[in-house]
């Protein structure tokens, strides 16, 4: 499956607003948005007006780009959010957010999640005991996520535990001692602070 490899700075450029893609440099004067704050490319500085199908396809892309996800990924997700009870947007934006990648990322066990995502393909996690490589697994309430044991000693678990920020959303809860977390509830859309209207995914991808 093809990914983007490039400078993910410009993903955020391009789309207006910090998608935190780099960790910790994103909160930083050296964050390429507030440096240059226009779309990258030799007319980013010219402002075109966009029409309705434009952007709702950005809003899309926000999506896309924020959790590090394939267009096929994206359009398997929406089919589930859509027969699933509920709000569709909202279901979407759920199911996104309980990805095993996500999941590591929102526990503070990896800085962004791209780095997230390579440790979940690495076999450095297991789910209630059972080492999980992929990281498009949805995980579910009750589930605990665990760094494997053979893991726990590495330097680069130690210094995210040392520097962990304790950002966890309430839908998670985490035990730094023992290097896990756990699946206590669904996140919620307050949970998820990217500035999105998912409304508008849902109207493009049910034309």
């Amino acid at each position: 499956m093809a990914r983007y490899t490039g400078p993910v700075c410009r993903l955020c450029r391009r789309e207006g607003l910090k998608l935190y893609l780099k960790g910790d440099r994103c909160y930083t004067d050296k964050c390429a948005i507030d440096r240059r704050n226009y779309a990258p490319g030799q007319h980013g500085k010219s402002r075109r007006k966009l029409s309705n199908y434009g952007i709702q396809l950005r809003e899309k892309q926000k999506v896309r780009r924020y959790y590090g996800i394939s267009e096929k990924q994206m359009r398997k997700y929406f089919e589930m959010a859509d027969k699933m009870k509920g709000i569709t947007g909202e279901n979407l934006l759920k199911i996104l957010e309980m990805r095993l990648d996500n999941a590591v990322y929102r526990l503070g066990l990896a800085s962004t999640r791209a780095e997230a995502r390579q440790l979940v393909t690495h076999g450095h996690f297991t789910v209630n005991g059972k080492k999980v490589d992929i990281p498009s697994y949805l995980v579910s309430v009750g589930d605990v996520i665990a760094v494997k044991e053979k893991s726990r000693s590495s330097v680069k678990f130690k210094e995210l535990i040392e520097n962990h920020q304790g950002r966890v959303p309430k839908w998670l809860q985490f035990t730094a001692e023992k290097m896990e977390g756990k699946v206590i509830g669904e996140p919620s859309r307050e949970d998820i602070e990217l500035p999105i209207e998912e409304h508008l995914i849902v109207e493009l991808y049910s034309k």
